[in-house]
């Protein structure tokens, strides 16, 4: 069978997405389709939207047969962390197949790309450094990097975020010497931090369908024709409950009582605050209002926006350097948290899960793990400016869908 795995955040499921999944399914000639899903807080160190569960609903509804979570201590990491993560609960699994979209739109190159930098990695690592030391920040500094070394050479572009992501799903594969097949298909239109949606297209970024939704305050029928029908179902349901979409301003008011109450030691114990950045963060929310200005007052060419974010998740969490010190190992993952399946998904399931080399857990309440409770900490935190139950996320259960008839049993 050709199990093919995708690595997926669907904040909102969009056009884009619905591409890359048929596309993916065509050139891999998938019998399943299993989705790693970020859960309540995403890569960029974002709250999602909504729920995972009525993202994994628009997951189902548009073709993936089975939706496993990606847990918070990996989903709201850097590139190589997330990939590494994302990719051996794949390979757990059992997905042979993985497909990934990207800048460049071609698969060899990144094989090529991969072996380069694993030839150059010393070479490499002391040119990062030497850009850091001029207060670059990481992902600059790579960049950078990368560029003095192989500036002549017939490389991936690895200043393009989906070519970074796909260089490192490439990489992770190779870690663990895994026999999964990567593949790629070349990115639509869209670009993956494109601000803005454009009249007449049908595609159009992730980000710029947000930032309509939440900056411009855009009604959901004003953008409805970027998204598949499932997806504005989805998004207009979370409309009925909670009356608007997460986002960080939501966040802030919570944020600013972790840090203000926090000690000086306490916010340099959370995971990710390092060179000071506890003074900065504590001085800063005092002149602001907003987390728009608060995080104007912070952000530095050092330390980018996407870095703070996850810190700032971070804080939000209590997660320390400790706790991830002990928990955070991306290529060995702990369990498989089942959000969804179609009844595809479901005999597949039922046909692998003892041969599985990691439990796969369906309730949160059936599961102690020190990683799942901190899922179920970013559930709840999720919810609170929404006052949705603190208990919720142990009653769920996986969401299951019906393809033939188009529904989602009770």
């Amino acid at each position: 069978m050709n199990i093919l795995g995708l690595i997926v955040e669907y904040n909102p499921f969009h056009f884009g997405h619905l591409h890359h999944l048929k596309t993916s399914q065509q050139i891999t000639d998938a019998d399943i389709t299993i989705a790693v899903m970020s859960g309540s807080f995403l890569q960029r160190g974002e709250p999602a939207l909504t729920t995972k569960w009525k993202r994994t609903k628009m997951a189902l509804e548009n073709g993936v047969d089975i939706v496993i979570e990606l847990p918070y201590i990996f989903s709201t990491q850097k590139a190589e962390i997330f990939s590494d993560a994302a990719v051996s609960l794949l390979h757990s699994i059992g997905a042979n197949r993985l497909c990934f979209g990207s800048e460049f739109g071609e698969i060899d190159t990144f094989s090529t790309t991969v072996r380069k930098v694993n030839e150059h990695e010393l070479e490499l690592n002391t040119q990062i450094k030497k850009y850091m030391s001029d207060g670059v920040s990481y992902p600059r500094g790579f960049s950078l990097a990368f560029e003095t070394i192989f500036n002549n050479e017939d490389l991936i572009d690895l200043s393009k975020p989906n070519n970074i992501l796909g260089y490192h799903y490439v990489k992770s594969i190779q870690k663990l010497d895994s026999t999964m097949i990567p593949s790629t298909i070349k990115r639509e239109k869209a670009e993956y931090h494109d601000q803005d949606v454009t009249k007449g297209e049908k595609i159009a970024s992730a980000t710029s369908i947000r930032k309509e939704l939440i900056e411009r305050n855009r009604k959901l029928k004003e953008v409805q024709s970027y998204l598949p029908p499932a997806s504005t179902t989805q998004l207009q349901n979370h409309l009925d409950e909670w009356q608007e979409f997460a986002h960080w301003e939501k966040y802030f008011p919570f944020l600013q009582h972790r840090i203000i109450t926090a000690t000086v030691s306490e916010l340099h114990a959370i995971y990710e605050c390092e060179e000071g950045l506890e003074y900065r963060l504590k001085d800063a929310m005092t002149k602001v209002n907003s987390f728009q200005t608060f995080m104007e007052e912070v952000k530095t060419k050092r330390y980018t926006w996407t870095r703070l974010q996850r810190l700032l998740v971070h804080i939000l969490l209590n997660t320390t350097k400790e706790f991830m010190n002990e928990y955070c190992t991306p290529l060995q993952p702990s369990y498989l948290r089942l959000l969804g399946m179609s009844e595809e998904g479901r005999a597949y399931l039922s046909s692998v899960k003892k041969q599985l080399s990691v439990p796969l857990v369906t309730r949160a309440s059936e599961w102690d793990h020190p990683i799942l409770k901190k899922d179920i900490t970013a559930s709840q935190i999720h919810g609170l400016p929404f006052r949705i139950s603190l208990d919720e996320e142990f009653k769920k259960i996986p969401v299951q869908y019906t393809k033939e008839k188009g529904t989602f049993p009770s």
